[in-house]
């Protein structure tokens, strides 16, 4: 049972009180290769964002950092710019073996919503060793949009291995020749390489820049808002894009991506030296993705890049990040897209599933 846990493994954890859910789970929880985390009643405005650290609680440092409380009952609106820390409903006793990662849901990264999951006794975000016993938080800081939430919203998921998985380079080559893992050439380095696409089949639309200055998004409004008043369309006609410093895009990869229905993947951050630019590190690909094993084509990964400190030439092509591929410990009972509301499968350039479809 080595590998990345299972949606029926994860059942069975929620069955046997290694993870504790309160109140209990709801349909759709339980994903493929990871468990949704659903925020508890009340935020806690802090200071600064921190880590508990070894021998320290997150309530601990709650009493240094907190500012106000913030009841979640009736809804709330965490206000760009800001950090809160919100008690989720889930809380965990693993097994000795077992460790887990945190990562922000595809919608909430998005949306530009930084959330990352803390613990007791954490050192990293999103990391939780093996064995952990205790409570879970989501850390929030909305950087582009003000956000109105609600106990029970999914914003990050976390994802359980027993020991490690990881394929190298000679593995993930293997399996490319076995079953493609992108539609073209594989460049395969640390990783599955992923490059931006800025020459789109058709027409000059080539991603969306955050506007400065928006209304607050409900996060249980699907398919409500006009694009127009929250995005800037970015357009090239040559094949680049200049990066604003400060300013936040939805790109698209050139490659549609496969995720074979016995691995998972994680998008992973590509190298610094590359560019005054970062993509969206923290992003699950669970099995199937893209697969036609689950009725998908293969699909696009989205983008979400934050430019730095100085304007950046970014030109159709160039390599953004890798996708670290991991073996499952079994194949999932449901795969990605295949019978589930999975909002992404098939994708191509794409804005969160809040936004009316242009």
């Amino acid at each position: 049972m080595t590998g990345v846990l299972p949606s029926q493994t994860i059942a069975t954890m929620l069955e046997s009180g290694e993870i504790i859910a309160n109140p209990a789970p709801v349909e759709g929880q339980v994903q493929p290769a990871s468990l949704d985390l659903r925020l508890g009643t009340v935020a806690y405005r802090v200071r600064a964002s921190f880590l508990a650290g070894a021998d320290r609680t997150v309530a601990d440092r709650l009493d240094e950092f907190e500012m106000h409380r913030i009841d979640l009952t009736e809804g709330a609106v965490l206000e760009k710019g800001c950090v809160y820390v919100v008690p989720l409903m889930e809380s965990l006793a693993l097994p000795p073996e077992v460790n887990a990662v945190a990562n922000a849901k595809s919608s909430t990264g998005r949306l530009d919503l930084l959330t990352r999951t803390i613990t007791d006794g954490g050192a990293e975000f999103d990391r939780i060793p093996t064995g952990y016993t205790g409570p879970l938080y989501a850390e929030i800081c909305p950087r582009s949009f003000s956000v109105l939430v609600r106990p029970g919203m999914r914003l990050n998921q976390i994802r359980f291995r027993n020991g490690q998985s990881i394929l190298s380079d000679a593995d993930l080559s293997v399996l490319h020749d076995r079953s493609p893992l992108v539609d073209g050439e594989a460049v395969i380095d640390d990783g599955l390489g992923f490059s931006v696409d800025l020459k789109p089949a058709s027409g000059t639309l080539v991603g969306y820049r955050a506007k400065p200055h928006t209304g607050v998004i409900d996060l249980d409004n699907i398919g409500h808002y006009d694009p127009a008043e929250y995005w800037e369309e970015v357009r090239s006609h040559d094949g680049q894009i200049i990066l604003d410093p400060g300013a936040f895009y939805i790109l698209v990869s050139r490659e549609a991506v496969h995720i074979p229905p016995a691995y998972a993947a994680e998008m992973a951050p590509y190298l610094a030296m590359v560019g005054e630019f970062r993509v969206h590190y923290a992003g699950f690909f669970d099995p199937g993705f893209g697969h036609d094993a689950a009725g998908g084509t293969g699909s696009r990964g989205v983008l979400e890049v934050r430019c730095h400190e100085a304007p950046f030439v970014l030109e159709h092509g160039q390599v953004v990040g890798r996708l670290v591929y991991e073996r499952m410990a079994d194949v999932p009972e449901q795969l990605y897209g295949s019978g589930i509301a999975s909002n992404y499968q098939g994708q191509g350039l794409k804005l969160s599933k809040h936004f009316k479809t242009p």
